[in-house]
């Protein structure tokens, strides 16, 4: 087991990425004692039933008292909430991070809040699955996939070095990014898709009764693939795209001016037009599998 990188580490929501997170904590030896916490009481008694974390507590208050490292796992929304309740309890030189998938309102919400000599480091794991809750949660969710860290301007290199260096224990490759280039690109590789998943199921849901059974019943691959998409925590994804909303409306218009193209290009039977952007899209998919984020 390797030495510890921090004493005490309290992840505040235990859900599929705490949980992971927690796994991996406890896996690689990176904390001499591990807190839980969460504000359902049934994640809570997985979390103890599995013998997840060396304290398992309701409140975030005991959690973050004495803490090095607070790891924030709840939805983005929730983020002022929580930073009002645990800001005063933050000992002098914590760290305070978390892995939401919206970087530009987390530096808003939390940064007025965090004390003189507590460090901001926010980071985002690309990671997850459809799946939410303690008991979906494994340790190797993070190996081999990217955490992108966004540490406000003048945030204290040693604390972002040792954040850094918790990603890499468990397997991540970490990139250091600016909050507001970090939220276009998540926009387009995952806001953008989850909300088209969302959309077609929904206009699935709404077809008359005959055939939404049909559709269903037949499910070809690519609609089977939105609808795993679109089974994602939902409070996560309502949260996501009402705090990335410029980023992701940006990306929506360019969406709506391509199907427009596509939508013409079918129309007048254009299909060299539709060759070549297929064509396109096939490289893009090759680069994804030689990228090995496949």
């Amino acid at each position: 087991m390797s030495t510890p990188l921090f004493d005490r580490i309290a992840v505040i929501g235990f859900g599929l990425i705490g949980s992971s997170l927690g796994r991996a904590i406890r896996r690689h030896g990176l904390a001499r004692t591990l807190v839980a916490t969460d504000a359902n009481p049934q994640a809570l008694t997985d979390t103890e039933a599995l013998g997840l974390a060396d304290i398992v507590t309701a409140d975030p208050i005991e959690a973050v008292t004495g803490a090095d490292l607070v790891m924030i796992c709840i939805p983005v929304g929730s983020y002022a909430e929580i930073g009002k309740i645990i800001a005063p309890h933050l000992a002098p030189g914590a760290i305070v991070s978390d892995v939401g998938s919206v970087k530009q309102s987390v530096i808003r919400d939390l940064a007025p809040l965090i004390p003189a000599g507590v460090h901001l480091v926010p980071g985002h794991p690309i990671s997850g699955t459809e799946k939410s809750g303690p008991l979906a949660g494994f340790a190797e969710l993070f190996e081999g996939r990217w955490t992108v860290l966004t540490p406000p301007e003048g945030t204290d290199r040693a604390a972002i070095d040792r954040v850094a260096a918790l990603w890499r224990a468990i397997g991540s490759d970490v990139v250091e990014m600016d909050a507001a280039h970090h939220d276009k690109v998540l926009a387009i590789t995952s806001h953008l898709p989850h909300l088209i998943a969302y959309t077609i199921v929904g206009t699935a849901v709404d077809l008359e009764a005959t055939l939404k059974s049909e559709v269903i019943k037949f499910s070809a691959g690519g609609f089977r693939d939105f609808t795993r998409i679109a089974a994602s925590d939902p409070v996560f994804w309502r949260d996501v795209f009402l705090n990335n909303r410029e980023a992701v409306l940006e990306m929506l218009q360019r969406l709506t001016e391509d199907l427009s193209a596509l939508q013409r290009a079918i129309r007048w039977g254009e299909g060299d037009f539709l060759e070549e952007r297929f064509a396109r899209a096939r490289e893009i998919r090759r680069s994804v599998v030689e990228a090995k984020q496949a």
